[in-house]
């Protein structure tokens, strides 16, 4: 079912969390994907996998998007790597979930995920990585999906109409909202697949 429902594509899900709004000079701080699994011919959610990332040289990370994300960049607990070691984790973990698929490429699945891919691309450039398991420009957008699905955009809200737990504390960390958007693009997609 998942490589002919999506032409082959597995769907990931994406979130990042960022120091700003500039995929060129804010840097990332967090990156989660979940995995899409599949179970009875049913979309389920798999595992999630995150990295705290070390802002690149010459990066900036503004106060506000910190104050937002609550993410405290000198926390004793905050293990962070590099943008090059995480995305290089990260696509192993992806290639070998597509493969098990026999996915021809993954197709990144986030909550306004323009925005996600955005940060990833300028990522690349950075780190001169030419080949992603990523399709290059295609996205799924679950803001689409839950105004096509519910009349909402927003994620609290998109969740609230779906009966999907949303926790306005954990909000804003990659993981969690990766998750949860895992959770949003199951519902929907499993619903108009029945």
């Amino acid at each position: 079912m998942l490589k002919s429902r999506f032409r082959k594509y597995l769907p990931v899900v994406v979130d990042i969390e960022t120091g700003g709004f500039d995929p060129d000079t804010n840097a990332i701080l967090e990156i989660a994907i979940t995995l899409i699994e599949e179970r009875n011919n049913k979309l389920v959610v798999g595992e999630t996998h995150r990295h705290h990332i070390t802002p690149f040289e010459g990066s900036v990370v503004e106060k506000e998007s910190l104050e937002f994300t609550k993410i405290k960049l000198d926390h004793p607990l905050r293990v962070s790597v590099s943008e090059i070691d995480a995305l290089n984790d990260l696509f192993k973990i992806i290639n070998k979930t597509k493969n098990k698929y026999e996915c021809s490429r993954a197709i990144l699945v986030g909550h306004n995920a323009h925005f996600d891919s955005s940060f990833l691309t300028a990522a690349y450039k950075r780190n001169k990585i030419k080949k992603t398991p990523f399709h290059k420009f295609s996205v799924i957008d679950t803001v689409s999906l839950g105004v096509l699905a519910t009349g909402q955009t927003v994620l609290a809200r998109i969740c609230n109409e779906l009966d999907i737990d949303y926790d306005n504390d954990e909000a804003h960390s990659a993981a969690y909202d990766s998750d949860v958007t895992a959770k949003v693009f199951c519902s929907i997609v499993n619903k108009y697949d029945s």
